[in-house]
């Protein structure tokens, strides 16, 4: 298989008692992913020798507004378009608990905080709600999703793994 090319998705989370109890999601305004709920993140600048940590911390100042203290890596998730081959992607997944700033509205996402049993996961991508409840109960995995033209799940693996 070809190599993919990385890209960044960072979530805040908030805690209590040890749990994660609520999310910040950003609906997407614009460009790949308009109209759904992700985190904040994107392509990383490999041509820059910029690294997929730089690369989420740049993205979640630029889309929300904030400064990411220590990213917590919770995912790989490899990601194919098979109609379009230009999406593939393998991206890395961040929680962040400390911060500096509130996250705010830019040109490209509105951030809106959320209970984690209260995700709206009609309004996300459809791979969301086969690994996001994984790893908001703290598990670590890497999982292969591959996508209809429609945008939704064609085939899936998901698996949970001790480190990355």
């Amino acid at each position: 298989m070809d190599k993919l090319r990385d890209a960044t998705l960072l979530f805040l989370i908030k805690r209590s008692s040890g749990k994660v109890t609520d999310i910040c999601l950003a609906m997407k305004k614009r460009g790949f992913g308009q109209g759904r709920w992700n985190g904040s993140g994107g392509k990383v600048h490999a041509e820059e020798n910029e690294t997929v940590e730089d690369a989420a911390k740049r993205e979640a100042k630029e889309e929300i507004n904030i400064e990411a203290d220590e990213l917590i890596k919770m995912a790989e998730l490899a990601f194919y378009f098979p109609h379009n081959p230009l999406w593939n992607q393998l991206v890395h997944v961040y929680f962040v608990e400390k911060w500096q700033g509130e996250p705010a509205e830019s040109e490209e996402m509105r951030p809106a905080w959320f209970s984690i049993n209260k995700l709206p996961y009609q309004e996300m991508w459809a791979d969301d709600i086969f690994w996001l409840s994984e790893v908001l109960e703290g598990k670590l995995l890497k999982a292969i999703f591959t996508f209809n033209e429609n945008e939704s799940i064609k085939d899936k693996i998901i698996n949970i793994v001790q480190n990355f």
